[in-house]
């Protein structure tokens, strides 16, 4: 098809390039792609391939297979993810937090991990969260880690800039606040005040390597993350969370998520909210 007088270049993805790209995507992330993900695979990629001048399927996974670096395979998985979030999303898991502040001990803060943090909304409400309903520590400082796998998601996290209808549904008091409105060329744009972004560090992780943290965390937060992992995958990582947090500590996940399907050491609390003892 012509445009502006030249031929769109058209990607053929087949059967054998898909296998292999899949595995690829799954040795490096964990993410099980499986038979049904082929059609939004191929979308992504020919606009990703067509921008980068690459000639065809074949051409891009000779060039994973030959990248050492690792680079190729964070931007295929940057291609592929799909970052469906908002603030405030399942809203009940905070307004657990906040009902149950009585059972954290704030004296030298809390350190909570936001893993597959997607575009920052998940950590910059826990920290709303924190500023709101928990006392300010006598000794350090309430910290938020959040993490994700694809580089291209936290530079837009780490800017804290969204647009203005992502905090339409947010009470109009926190939204004046914890935001700041934007001007001329940022006319309908928000960012995060400092207060906010101050608690939160972005970092890259991948969650099936060895975690290289130094931190034991009150409460892990990995909210449908865990779905795109087979069922050995999400074992692991769980036993991971379990060795990061401190007894008495949280681990929560997403409402479309079960721990039922494997063997784990947490005690079950309520729906999607888990304690280590």
């Amino acid at each position: 098809m012509p445009v502006n007088g030249s031929m769109v270049q058209q990607y053929i993805l087949s059967e054998r390039q898909y296998t292999e790209l899949s595995k690829m995507v799954y040795d490096f992330g964990g993410i099980n792609l499986g038979d049904n993900k082929k059609e939004l695979v191929h979308a992504r990629l020919s606009k990703m391939l067509r921008k980068r001048k690459i000639a065809s399927f074949d051409a891009y996974v000779e060039l994973l297979s030959n990248d050492k670096s690792g680079d190729e395979v964070v931007l295929l998985l940057d291609a592929i993810s799909t970052n469906v979030t908002h603030f405030f999303r399942e809203n009940q898991h905070f307004e657990y937090l906040a009902a149950h502040t009585a059972e954290f001990n704030t004296t030298e803060g809390l350190k909570i991990w936001s893993a597959g943090c997607s575009s920052g909304e998940e950590p910059y409400t826990l920290a709303i969260t924190l500023l709101e309903h928990f006392p300010t520590p006598t000794r350090g400082r309430h910290e938020i880690l959040a993490t994700d796998i694809s580089t291209k998601i936290l530079e837009r996290a780490v800017s804290g800039v969204y647009p203005e209808k992502s905090i339409s549904s947010i009470d109009k008091s926190l939204v004046k606040k914890y935001f700041m409105k934007g001007k001329k060329k940022y006319e309908g744009m928000v960012r995060v005040k400092k207060e906010v972004s101050e608690l939160v560090t972005f970092k890259r992780l991948n969650l099936i390597e060895p975690f290289q943290l130094n931190t034991q965390f009150d409460i892990v937060f990995c909210r449908n993350v865990m779905i795109y992992f087979d069922t050995e995958t999400r074992q692991s990582i769980t036993d991971k969370y379990f060795d990061v947090i401190k007894p008495g500590g949280f681990l929560i996940i997403g409402h479309s998520e079960s721990m039922n399907s494997f063997r784990h050491n947490f005690k079950y609390v309520q729906p999607t909210i888990y304690r280590k003892l």
